[in-house]
């Protein structure tokens, strides 16, 4: 007979794992976190003489977003920070907010890229991307026969 009492060790790695299984203790997978990433949804419609891109971003001001024309590649971008502290006779709360996102788009060669123009209203960032003249649809035109 031992003077060591055996110890019930054995239910030791059950007992951790319904202690992390707790709803409290939850943490985001990393699919989960993937899924729950923000990006500006866009429009893209093309008439006769241009392209018209509408990127969904409310709560953004128009001097948050930058927009980058690199050779054929426009990207679009935008951040927003706040850090907020509140100071009261026995406490001090300090809160941070962070909030961005970048979409990329390679332009077609029909693009007049120095001609782009941009406008921000109602949470919807409006791009006009021109056509060249010589890109431009040209109406049908009937021949003659001679």
């Amino acid at each position: 007979m031992s003077l060591i009492k055996k110890s019930n060790f054995s239910n030791f790695p059950s007992m951790m794992e319904d202690f992390f299984k707790d709803d409290f203790f939850r943490f985001p997978s990393i699919s989960n976190m993937q899924q729950s990433v923000t990006v500006a949804s866009v429009n893209i419609k093309e008439t006769e003489d241009r392209f018209e891109l509408e990127v969904a971003a409310p709560g953004y001001s128009k001097e948050e977003f930058k927009l980058h024309l690199d050779q054929d590649l426009l990207t679009i971008s935008a951040e927003q920070k706040e850090d907020k502290e509140v100071k009261e006779d026995k406490f001090r709360r300090r809160e941070f907010y962070y909030s961005s996102f970048k979409r990329s788009f390679t332009l077609p060669e029909s693009v007049a890229g120095e001609n782009i123009q941009a406008s921000y209203e109602n949470g919807i960032l409006h791009i006009t991307l021109p056509k060249k003249e010589e890109a431009k649809v040209k109406p049908a035109k009937v021949i003659e026969i001679s």
